[in-house]
């Protein structure tokens, strides 16, 4: 039998750079999606990760599981300590949206910029990498980059438009080593930046969906 992975979604417009990942990665595996769109307006409305959205992100991880899925991944970039608690208590791999993608940049080097649209999800994304960067080279340092309007022009569904922001923010950066695109929905822009600059630009998607095949074999 294929593979099923639940995705877990709070926002929608993650949803189809993943599978786009997967028809193109790991058409072999059963994506299934498990949405909860109000996660990401109670996180900004919250300020923080309150114990009820931790609570929140542990049930949606538990019933991923229940479904009979083999791994779980959230899509959303904004719950890193929460997906950490929850994979925790999983019997199977969870995965917090970014960590394969952190992962790669820091092997690429010491010096890894991020293009971020949605703030909220900065200083759990920033923490992330530090607990990545402890691991595997405690010397690498992000710099974060926001691109504004990028994440309005997407909600919007002009593509476009985010992807030429994206791409803007990435222009001219020099002194970095890889490239990070923030988030799920960042992906819209992988080529757009990887035609505007010669570092390594790395996405979450791709990283992702190549970890949990390692994992699973």
């Amino acid at each position: 039998m294929p593979p099923r992975i639940a995705l877990i979604h709070a926002t929608p417009i993650a949803v189809d750079p993943i599978h786009a990942a997967f028809a193109r990665d790991w058409p072999e595996a059963e994506p299934i999606d498990i949405m909860d769109y109000s996660l990401s307006a109670d996180r900004a409305a919250g300020g923080g990760i309150t114990p009820q959205l931790a609570e929140r992100i542990a049930a949606l991880a538990r019933y991923g599981v229940s479904t009979g899925a083999r791994a779980v991944l959230f899509t959303c970039s904004a719950f890193g300590s929460a997906i950490e608690a929850a994979a925790a208590e999983c019997p199977v791999p969870v995965l917090k949206p970014n960590e394969a993608m952190f992962q790669s940049a820091i092997r690429a080097g010491g010096r890894v910029a991020m293009i971020y649209t949605f703030p909220p999800a900065a200083a759990s994304m920033e923490e992330e990498f530090r607990d990545e960067a402890a691991r595997l080279n405690p010397d690498a340092r992000l710099t974060s980059i926001l691109a504004p309007g990028a994440i309005e022009a997407v909600r919007a569904g002009d593509i476009a438009t985010h992807n030429r922001l994206v791409a803007e923010a990435a222009k001219g950066l020099t002194g970095f080593d890889a490239i990070t695109l923030a988030h799920f929905s960042t992906t819209h822009a992988l080529e757009a930046v990887r035609a505007v600059t010669e570092i390594p630009v790395f996405a979450s998607p791709p990283a992702a969906i190549a970890r949990l095949r390692s994992l699973l074999g």
